[in-house]
């Protein structure tokens, strides 16, 4: 993710790995024209993902329909998603001459589904949404695991806006009318207008899953104009040692032992016993863990790049070499000789 000083570099020389994908600011925080299922955001984001390393050319991407069915046995989804995609028109907020603007896309271009089970999908990306890709300097970085794990569209929609905003140096908060946070969600026009129902029905329930499954802790709160609700505001904060933990346990649930957890509702959960308890994704790199304090001396001392695209270039850098005694140490320095273009 960029912060709010001047980019280092373009969004798309942040590469994706084993365990997180890459999505450019500007799909983010779209608003859409028609609206899409929590399926179709997924589908999306995986779509980006593959064809990432090609994604502002004018070329063809090609992906197996299996890699985007999930859990479910049937095409039909992928099908339905893909056309929901195809005629789905948002807004995307650009600067045009200088000028803030709007400019109206389709978020999927022509494609071919072969018919088979075992078939693949051929794909483009419309020419407009490439040179917005190919322009864009701030990007959100989704974990694999919890992009699958939270349970409805508007959980997944925060969780981007928040993954998006979680390196900004001087900001940890933001403010939205409920109209901008409609149209940002997700919300079908005519839905959920009055802010009780929007705040019960969309906005808890994200707010629960996204701090019980994510890296930050998030909350909202009312904006009044005199007793009437007009907005509400974001804030954000990354977990500490403890709150990771408690991240790491909640991964390790069933998806409906999981939004149970996360909403505090009181149904009894079954803790997993047969299976291993998750840990938290930077434990599973290989080669040493690193510190939470590390990433965030890496984002104060380093403001501008993706810290995770730094670490997979130290452990690959750091690959058969001798084993460090503070591996910390070693990461940061690296960083600084990464940062200072030193020969390392």
């Amino acid at each position: 993710m960029a912060p709010d000083s001047k980019p280092s570099y373009r969004t798309m020389q942040a590469r994706p790995n084993a365990e997180s994908l890459i999505k450019p600011g500007e799909l983010v925080d779209l608003v859409e024209v028609t609206p899409l299922t929590l399926a179709d955001r997924r589908i999306y984001n995986q779509l980006l993902e593959n064809a990432w390393d090609d994604i502002d050319k004018p070329v063809v991407h090609t992906i197996p329909k299996s890699l985007l069915r999930g859990s479910h046995n049937s095409n039909d989804r992928v099908g339905e998603s893909v056309e929901r995609l195809m005629s789905s028109i948002v807004r995307v907020a650009v600067k045009w001459d200088g000028e803030p603007a709007v400019e109206r896309v389709q978020l999927l271009g022509g494609n071919i589904e072969h018919t088979r089970a075992d078939g693949m999908l051929h794909y483009e990306i419309p020419a407009r949404l490439r040179k917005i890709i190919g322009n864009s300097t701030i990007f959100a970085r989704l974990q694999r695991d919890v992009m699958f794990a939270l349970s409805s569209k508007y959980a997944l929609t925060l969780y981007e806006m928040v993954q998006k905003r979680g390196n900004l140096k001087h900001r940890s908060e933001e403010q939205f009318t409920l109209d901008q946070l409609r149209g940002v969600l997700g919300v079908p026009r005519g839905k959920l207008m009055e802010w009780a129902n929007l705040n019960n029905r969309a906005i808890k329930p994200a707010v629960a899953e996204v701090s019980a499954l994510s890296d930050y802790i998030v909350q909202m709160e009312p904006v009044k104009t005199g007793r009437r609700v007009t907005g509400v505001k974001l804030r954000w904060w990354r977990k500490d040692g403890q709150g990771e933990a408690e991240r790491a346990r909640a991964m390790a649930f069933s998806s409906v032992g999981r939004r149970a957890r996360a909403e505090g509702r009181t149904e009894p959960v079954v803790d997993p016993v047969e299976k291993p308890r998750a840990r938290p994704a930077r434990l599973d790199r290989q080669g040493p863990a690193l510190a939470t304090e590390t990433y965030e001396t890496a984002r104060l001392r380093f403001p501008g790049y993706d810290i995770y695209h730094v670490e997979s270039e130290w452990r690959t850098w750091s690959a058969g070499k001798d084993a460090v005694r503070d591996p910390d140490k070693a990461f940061l320095a690296f960083f600084r000789s990464f940062a200072e273009g030193q020969p390392l």
